[in-house]
């Protein structure tokens, strides 16, 4: 114990607690009482969660209802000047949005704060749409009624939105900030593991003059999400998170036979081939794969190499991975952090251990939990994984068709651009894919082929507020992002004028 009072990054891991904001005010007790948080970086108690059910999302829903009316009529222009606003907060105080980050998920404190400022990236650009929301007109031939046709674009009124725990601030710039330009009142559940953020996020929000009754955020579990998804109140339904989870909200779905948007998993696959920056090739893979152990939708968790140069791509992945800083997020040379908590850890190496069964794949570093001797004090009780690099894996195994969400690189060999983008696609998932190559040619060749919604070539865009992001197949349906982005939170309406 006297470890941690003498640690100088003792006072960052504390959170206090995580209350809901229902109406504009932060409520001290909630119908399912409160619930422990634990430092994924030290396995000890660092906070405290008051969890919510639908007792609260009754009350959320309600008092969103009544705010609605309100909140549309609001001139555009104030509601784009809230937007701008809520962008300045959120970048004036990623210093605190980052630390809450790295001590709810472990993510490194650097990602943390990139994720914040991504946030605020996305608000600044909605807040430019949200006086640009447009119909149209609609020409009319002679064989119809002569009159006027137009269309309006309107907000559903209250919208859901299920936040998921790996990027919490990420999404709220996705969701929240597209929602609000549209006009809509949103009730937003957070993950009830990574609550505290967000929560300052709201703080910011009410600050930024976001109206009492126009946003609010409950953190809890599988009780308050379904109890958003069936309320007949909220129009619609906005979620990001895995697949068994997705499945629940559908069935939720139907019984008010509302809209849902889903962003869900991913198993990326970064096809290298000869003529690539081989270095550069294995280094994107290894950090985008690795920044956040593992633990998010989009990352290129696979490498398809061309079999020319796949043992130099090997040794260059083997290399970049040495690189790596394994240890407390806090830390400024900490390149990788834990994974979130005690059944991720566990799940985790147990997805290492049976991707080594028969010839599914071989081990070429990593595979096990960090050892504790080698942690400092502090955070030995954390839950860390050493990187782990898995070679000659099978594109039919399981490691190669399922979600690891763990620092897990795994790498295949192909003999032909065809074969490399027939394994690409023989997944469930289609959220993203990787190409390396330096042939014009070949990128306008495949691209069309990858059963994905994202294709980076020689790098990643970072996900701009401009560019539609979403998947394919079991990766989800719907767009977040750009123009697509703002009109899944916008209905339209034709109206026809007899003259």
């Amino acid at each position: 114990m006297s470890t941690v009072i003498d640690d100088p990054r003792a006072k960052q891991r504390q959170l206090g607690i995580a209350r809901p904001l229902i109406d504009g005010a932060w409520l001290d007790q909630t119908s399912l009482g409160e619930v422990d948080h634990i430092d994924p970086a030290t396995g000890r108690v660092n906070g405290t969660i008051a969890l919510c059910g639908p007792e609260e999302v009754e009350a959320a829903v309600a008092a969103a209802k009544g705010a609605y009316p309100a909140w549309r009529a609001l001139s555009a222009d104030k509601r784009r000047r809230i937007l701008q606003r809520i962008e300045e907060l959120v970048e004036a105080d990623l210093p605190e949005l980052g630390r809450r980050a790295t001590a709810e998920l472990g993510h490194p404190l650097s990602t943390s704060t990139s994720l914040s400022y991504m946030c605020a990236a996305w608000f600044g650009y909605y807040a430019g749409w949200s006086d640009k929301i447009e119909g149209a007109t609609i020409p009319l031939t002679p064989a119809f009624n002569a009159g006027f046709d137009y269309t309006l674009a309107e907000p559903y009124g209250v919208v859901g939105i299920i936040l998921t725990w790996n990027g919490p601030m990420v999404s709220v710039g996705m969701k929240v900030a597209p929602a609000l330009a549209a006009g809509n009142c949103v009730v937003l559940k957070t993950p009830d593991i990574a609550p505290y953020t967000v929560a300052r996020f709201a703080e910011l929000a009410l600050e930024a003059g976001v109206p009492p009754g126009v946003l609010h955020v409950l953190p809890g579990g599988a009780e308050a999400g379904e109890a958003l998804v069936r309320h007949p109140d909220v129009g619609k339904i906005s979620f990001t998170g895995g697949i068994a989870t997705a499945k629940k909200i559908l069935d939720a779905a139907r019984h008010t036979v509302k809209p849902v948007v889903l962003e869900l998993g991913g198993k990326s696959a970064n096809l290298v081939f000869p003529d690539a920056d081989l270095d550069a090739a294995a280094a994107l893979s290894v950090h985008s794969c690795f920044t956040m152990a593992g633990q998010g939708c989009v990352l290129a968790t696979r490498m398809l190499v061309h079999r020319s140069v796949y043992d130099e791509v090997v040794t260059a992945t083997a290399k970049a991975i040495t690189g790596l800083r394994l240890g407390d997020p806090f830390a400024s040379e900490t390149t990788l952090g834990p994974v979130v908590n005690e059944a991720a850890f566990a799940r985790v190496l147990t997805a290492i251990q049976r991707a080594q069964t028969g010839t599914a794949a071989r081990l070429i570093s990593g595979g096990h939990a960090a050892p504790s001797d080698e942690l400092a004090p502090d955070i030995a009780g954390g839950y860390y994984i050493e990187p782990t690099l898995l070679i000659d894996v099978d594109p039919h195994s399981s490691v190669a068709q399922e979600e690891v969400f763990g620092p897990v690189l795994a790498i295949t060999p192909f003999d032909t651009e065809d074969q490399a983008v027939e394994i690409a696609n023989a997944t469930p998932y289609g959220l993203g894919a990787f190409v390396q190559t330096r042939d014009v040619a070949r990128v306008h060749r495949i691209a069309p082929l990858l059963q994905a919604g994202t294709i980076s070539v020689n790098g990643t865009s970072g996900l701009p507020p401009g560019a539609p992001f979403g998947g394919y197949n079991q990766s989800g349906y719907g767009r977040e992002g750009g123009r697509e982005g703002l009109f899944e939170f916008l209905r339209t309406k034709n109206v026809f004028v007899r003259i």
